[in-house]
């Protein structure tokens, strides 16, 4: 393996997020509505994860379709200054960079607004861009660029297959329909699967965590991790089971506190923790998350 070769490489979603935070009064019906604070940020859950990591001083490659746009170039900008490996980032003419208005109301009610832009229609992350790689983040699995059967597939077994860890942060699908029984012949290839309470119930039809953890284990994953907000997060896996609790902390804003987590999960892996310590790693940062606007730690700027 060469020494430049990344420590993890991140696939998925790579957006800019427009936060509209304390947002008071009808948005149905009112033509103008306050709002405590509006922001622009990069996000996605693969940008979110890559630049966690980075801060935390892994080596981190980036892997996402981007628009030869001004979004685009936002979100390659900001990762080269934050060392993150951009060599893998796709910015094509035929793409439009997505941006997601999320609109957070003073009751902590949260609506987010999709475009047909987050379809990426016609980008598929490179199976090559995964070579050296110690972890592989699937961090946006089914929802696109990894919301079809094949290229799903191809990235799991190549990771598998050079020895990667296969890591999987889940999202309900918004355009294409996909879902674990879509995926069975590669779920025992994956190592760790993060979904959200919500999530984890949605793709298995059960009614609480512990039977979704225990369904997906049943499907084949090898470690199921479900984040559960203010409660903690809920792990089923080799090691056996493990309720590990949240902080206690101000929130700001939720906006990345999973990815937040899941990058924290995994350099805990890198670093040779053991699942409770693999799990304070990420609780660490989920919580930095939660008392910030934005999902990335703030970058110095020169």
């Amino acid at each position: 393996m060469a020494p430049t070769a990344p420590e993890v490489v991140c696939v998925g979603q790579s957006v800019i997020d427009c936060i509209s935070r304390g947002i008071d009064g009808d948005l149905a019906h009112d033509r103008i509505v306050r709002a405590e604070e509006v922001t622009l940020s990069t996000g996605g859950d693969a940008t979110n994860e890559s630049f966690v990591l980075a801060s935390l001083g892994h080596r981190v490659r980036l892997v996402c379709g981007v628009g030869q746009d001004l979004a685009g170039d936002t979100i390659i900008g900001e990762a080269e200054r934050r060392g993150v490996d951009t060599s893998w980032i796709t910015a094509s003419p035929d793409l439009t960079t997505p941006i997601a208005p999320l609109l957070l109301r003073t009751d902590a009610d949260r609506t987010s607004v999709n475009a047909a832009a987050a379809r990426l229609e016609g980008y598929v992350p490179p199976a090559d861009a995964l070579e050296g790689a110690r972890v592989v983040s699937l961090a946006s699995l089914f929802r696109a660029p990894l919301d079809t059967v094949e290229g799903v597939s191809a990235l799991v077994r190549r990771a598998h297959e050079q020895g990667s860890l296969v890591c999987c942060d889940t999202k309900i699908p918004n355009y294409r329909e996909i879902g674990f029984a879509d995926l069975a012949e590669v779920l025992p290839m994956i190592d760790y699967i993060f979904p959200n309470d919500r999530e984890a119930l949605h793709f298995t039809g059960t009614s609480t965590p512990e039977d979704a953890a225990d369904a997906l284990r049943a499907m084949g994953v090898r470690n199921v991790v479900v984040k559960l907000g203010e409660k903690g997060v809920l792990v089923r896996g080799e090691q056996g089971s493990l309720a590990y609790p949240a902080r206690t902390v101000e929130v700001v804003d939720t906006t990345g506190a999973g990815d937040n987590f899941v990058a924290g999960f995994i350099s805990g892996l890198l670093r040779g923790l053991d699942l409770e310590g693999c799990c304070e790693s990420g609780t660490a940062q989920g919580a930095a998350a939660v008392g910030r606007m934005g999902a990335c730690p703030p970058l110095a700027r020169s």
